[in-house]
């Protein structure tokens, strides 16, 4: 992109675009610090749609910061429950915390000083909720600063400084907000909607938009493992889960290999087992087909609905429950 062509218009043709345009959201047409950051943190790792039902329960359970820095960390777990990385709702409670406890910080380089806070959130945050001038750079954001400038393989630094450069320090928070609806809606990864694009007047990567930037494919992994319903006196036996996607939620046992699933029927005397079917589940990184064995033991076990689970466990369970029920003998 020459940079001599990008004017003004430019900025104004984005922001009328995006005053037509963008979807209503309940995280927008709020200075909320609170709400924005809520959204930006669930936002990191979850699209829009899926978003939305675990921001309101949220917010519904946990409406402001205090709030949030007074609830046990089980309770924030569970109300995170399938939104997944759950690295997020425990960095999010931590920042709660430092906030409730010192004030809210207004500026980016301050908010970054808040738990688990890094350079986009914190520049989302001050932009939209403060009006401080400063960019942001997302996935939305670096494609379409890439197809802009026609730059195949775009470095982190200049990515910050490109967005540094377009900003309109006038509106930060809703041009930061523009430009990435408008990678969200119109410059999308694959089939890009060109045609509507505001800025295609000033677009080098136009004509063959899905080249910028260069994308390497990555494949899920596919793993195999097996899941162990044991039923104990008091319930379902539950193990602590550990790990950045799955830490600090509960579920029950895993193991994958054969050796494995021995090992751990012997933690539990080794129980008689039986298996009942598979669930699949899929991670960002990898793709889990789950063998479901049910048995009995004799002590132990609790409620998992008292209890944040994963997605992945609802699925394990909800299958036992339905096994259990087509197995109980019929009345009459």
């Amino acid at each position: 992109m020459n940079e001599r062509r990008v004017v003004p218009e430019l900025r104004q043709a984005l922001l009328r675009w995006y005053g037509a345009r963008a979807r209503v959201l309940p995280w927008r047409g709020t200075q909320d610090p609170y709400r924005i950051a809520l959204a930006e943190v669930l936002l990191q790792q979850t699209r829009v749609q899926q978003a939305l039902g675990y921001y309101e329960r949220f917010v519904t359970r946990f409406p402001t910061w205090e709030a949030l820095a007074a609830a046990a960390e089980g309770d924030v777990l569970k109300a995170w429950a399938g939104a997944g990385y759950y690295a997020r709702a425990r960095r999010l409670h931590a920042m709660a915390r430092e906030v409730a406890q010192h004030g809210m910080p207004r500026t980016a380089a301050r908010l970054r000083t808040l738990p688990g806070v890094g350079p986009y959130t914190a520049a989302a945050v001050a932009s939209i909720a403060f009006g401080e001038p400063v960019a942001v750079v997302d996935g939305n954001v670096r494609r379409v600063l890439s197809r802009l400038a026609g730059v195949a393989r775009p470095a982190g630094r200049w990515l910050w400084e490109k967005a540094e450069w377009l900003l309109d320090r006038e509106h930060p928070g809703r041009w930061n907000q523009a430009l990435m609806e408008l990678g969200a809606l119109v410059c999308t990864p694959r089939a890009p909607a060109c045609a509507d694009c505001p800025l295609g007047a000033w677009c080098e990567g136009k004509e063959s938009p899905e080249a910028y930037p260069e994308v390497r494919p990555r494949k899920a992994r596919a793993v195999r493992v097996a899941a162990l319903v044991l039923t104990g006196p008091g319930g379902t036996v539950l193990v602590r889960r550990d790990g950045a996607s799955l830490g600090g939620l509960w579920g029950v046992p895993l193991a994958e290999g054969g050796e494995a699933l021995v090992a751990l029927l012997a933690e539990h005397g080794g129980a008689a087992v039986r298996r009942i079917g598979q669930v699949r589940h899929a991670f960002t990184h990898k793709r889990l087909t789950v063998d479901v064995y049910v048995g009995c033991v004799d002590t132990g076990g609790a409620d998992p609905a008292g209890l944040p689970l994963s997605r992945l466990d609802e699925k394990i369970l909800a299958l036992a429950g339905e096994h259990e029920r087509d197995s109980a003998p019929s009345e009459g």
